[in-house]
């Protein structure tokens, strides 16, 4: 019996001994996370989990809650870089307009807009004048300042029958966007003062560069007085002498497309035949269903 006894305890005492060299680590402990297994701070969330209720690490190593930073997130939308703006950023104005330099050269709506040059003509202007009001049209007239100071009461009658003003330089110098800026500001502001005096309190929204050959410099000097540079989409070369009145009318008719701005001219040299075409031009605009706009 006693040997017995000592044979159970030197087996408890291997069993011991092997239990203390058995090498450790083998198997982790059951839940463990194993070696490529994310953690839960470290996981993304998956398809249709709301990432904010996940913790999530600060740069610097300080742990942040989820939900916290979501909510801050989504109220500062700028503070996050890297993801991209979910409406696009606004075009500049400019990129509005696709005339030289990024002047105007169309009305932004389905209606055109008729546009009269070179004057106010004490023989002309009050034809064109009666041929629009006939038809309740409203237009843009671009007045040169020489012109408007000679003849002021036509002015006075652009404005009172519910036209618009758009500055035309004091003496149509075409070379006028490349001289300086105060000079081209004294230009203006000369044209606009004749204007002023004419039709007291009318507004000069426009500027239109002689023989539209713009610069920079002018538009941005008629820019800094208030004045949108105003081009077109059309011209006929009612201005010159050699076009026929049926070129003005084909060409005009051809070419005019909804939202057109088109370049005409009531004092210049050639209004006869101008005036001769644009019967037949507002004719077919009619069919057409055209509207108008007086910019």
């Amino acid at each position: 019996m006693k040997r017995h006894h000592l044979g159970l305890a030197a087996a408890l005492v291997a069993l011991l001994a092997l239990a203390w060299l058995w090498p450790e680590g083998d198997e982790p402990p059951a839940g463990a996370p194993t070696a490529t297994e994310p953690t839960a701070s470290e996981a993304p969330a998956t398809p249709g989990e709301d990432a904010g209720e996940a913790g999530t690490t600060a740069p610097g190593g300080e742990a942040t809650g989820g939900t916290e930073q979501s909510a801050s997130a989504s109220a500062t939308p700028e503070a996050t870089t890297g993801a991209p703006s979910s409406a696009p950023p606004s075009p500049p104005a400019a990129a509005a307009y696709d005339g030289p330099l990024g002047t105007r050269n169309h009305t932004g709506t389905d209606a055109i807009a008729l546009t009269f040059d070179d004057g106010p003509s004490p023989e002309w202007t009050p034809k064109v004048l009666e041929m629009l009001r006939e038809r309740g049209i409203k237009a843009t007239f671009c007045v040169i300042g020489a012109y408007a100071e000679a003849y002021p009461e036509i002015v006075a009658d652009i404005v009172r029958e519910g036209h618009t003003l758009c500055n035309h330089s004091w003496f149509h110098e075409f070379d006028l966007g490349t001289r300086g800026d105060a000079e081209i500001r004294a230009n203006l502001q000369r044209t606009n003062d004749a204007i002023s005096k004419a039709a007291p309190g009318a507004t000069v929204a426009y500027f239109r560069h002689p023989g539209g050959q713009w610069t920079d410099r002018a538009i941005g000097v008629a820019a800094d007085m208030g004045m949108e540079s105003l081009h077109w989409a059309v011209d006929p070369s009612d201005w010159d002498n050699a076009t026929t009145e049926a070129q003005i009318r084909d060409r005009v008719m051809d070419r005019t497309e909804p939202g057109g701005i088109v370049l005409l001219h009531d004092g210049a040299s050639n209004q006869q035949d101008m005036c001769g075409a644009l019967t037949t031009i507002l004719d077919e605009f009619e069919r057409r269903g055209y509207t108008y706009v007086a910019l």
